[in-house]
């Protein structure tokens, strides 16, 4: 499956930022914990945020095609990076869907250029893959709403400064009583947890935001009051897409480090890359790694050309997924006890990888996507 000149051309601009910005600080950023703000700044300079969102509305004015190329390829310098990429795509996606003009002027352009930090608020503690479980409530009063509850897990939360959140405004509506409403953090009643320290990606901030009644102008409503559900479900597909073309940036990065340690480790007087036991792990991992980008351009096409992308979306997230973490151990096994060191970059990515199983629906919510729509048809 080939790319277009102009995909090609986003693909180089990207690999050669992950390489020459990324890369370079992706071991310290990873230590620290740090949010690399100056890194999202270039980010938004270049264009490398709402890559698929019409110019118009802000964003780069490409393809969900182009998306991917460019998830994958910040994911190869560092996953953490290519997620904050990812959230930006999904919220300026909401807003150039969803938004009245009035909101995309206001919030679009500053998020792409990375000037304001989101949150995409969902996850509570009742309701992570079930989102019908979601108990923060929005409540009708005198020129806007009062919104009050806590969301947990929420990436950017630490640094946000508005949040997209679903609540719930009808509680005998079930999925017809939910709607989306952007809040800024600076209003009273906001409050930040203290940043989560995870296994990996630990450059991306995650944590809790509360809210304590807060008021809302009527303008804070995104979209429709009773579709909020459905408006944040919509934008999965992307979302998964990008997931999945993030997964194989990070397996595709174990296994160039892999290639390149099996030709310099030497053992038994030759580079271990000359022992057949080395070459299959590594032919394994270029032929899943090759079908798993084939699965996320397959799906991000599809979504291109307005089909329904659901399940090709699910498989790429769920196998590209499974995929890297499968290959980033593999990676591990070939640099062997190195590999298992704090500082190895696959010791990284193999923490990395985990969490692509989990977040944007977890593999076991993607199977029983893809297995409805086998039964379904």
């Amino acid at each position: 499956m080939s790319l277009s000149e102009i995909h090609c051309q986003i693909k180089d601009m990207s690999r050669r930022f992950a390489d020459d910005v990324i890369r370079p600080v992706a071991e310290e950023l990873d230590r620290e914990e740090r949010f690399p703000a100056e890194i999202y700044a270039q980010m938004g300079e270049l264009g490398l945020f709402g890559v698929a969102v019409p110019e118009e509305h802000g964003g780069a004015g490409l393809d969900s095609l182009a998306y991917t190329v460019v998830m994958e390829e910040l994911a190869r310098g560092y996953a953490s990076v290519a997620d904050q990429c990812g959230l930006v795509e999904l919220l300026t996606t909401l807003l150039s869907r969803y938004g009245t003009p009035d909101q995309r002027a206001k919030y679009a352009g500053p998020l792409v250029q990375a000037r304001l930090r989101g949150a995409y608020c969902i996850t509570e503690a009742g309701a992570g893959s079930d989102v019908s479980g979601i108990k923060a409530t929005a409540t009708p009063i005198d020129g806007g709403w009062e919104l009050s509850g806590t969301k947990l897990w929420i990436h950017n939360a630490p640094v946000a400064d508005i949040a997209f959140v679903l609540a719930r405004t009808d509680k005998e509506a079930g999925h017809r009583g939910m709607a989306i409403f952007i809040v800024d953090c600076s209003l009273p009643g906001v409050s930040k947890g203290p940043k989560e320290h995870k296994m990996g990606q630990r450059a991306s901030q995650v944590g809790e935001l509360n809210f304590d009644k807060v008021r809302l102008p009527e303008d804070a409503l995104l979209g429709a009051p009773n579709r909020g559900f459905h408006m944040m479900m919509s934008v999965l597909d992307k979302g998964r897409t990008g997931i999945a073309s993030l997964a194989v940036g990070i397996a595709q990065a174990g296994l160039e480090a892999a290639v390149d340690y099996a030709r310099q480790r030497q053992q038994f007087g030759q580079a271990i890359a000359n022992f057949q036991g080395v070459q299959f792990i590594l032919a394994d991992m270029a032929k899943d790694i090759q079908a798993a980008r084939l699965l996320v351009r397959n799906a991000a096409m599809i979504l291109d050309a307005g089909e329904d992308a659901t399940m090709a979306c699910s498989m790429a997230k769920c196998f590209a997924s499974d995929i890297a973490v499968q290959h980033a151990g593999n990676a591990v096994q070939v640099f062997g006890g190195s590999g298992y060191i704090r500082g190895f970059e696959v010791e990284r990515l193999y923490r990395d990888a985990k969490i692509t199983q989990i977040y944007e629906g977890t593999n076991q919510i993607q199977r029983m996507i893809i297995a409805r729509q086998l039964l379904a048809s």
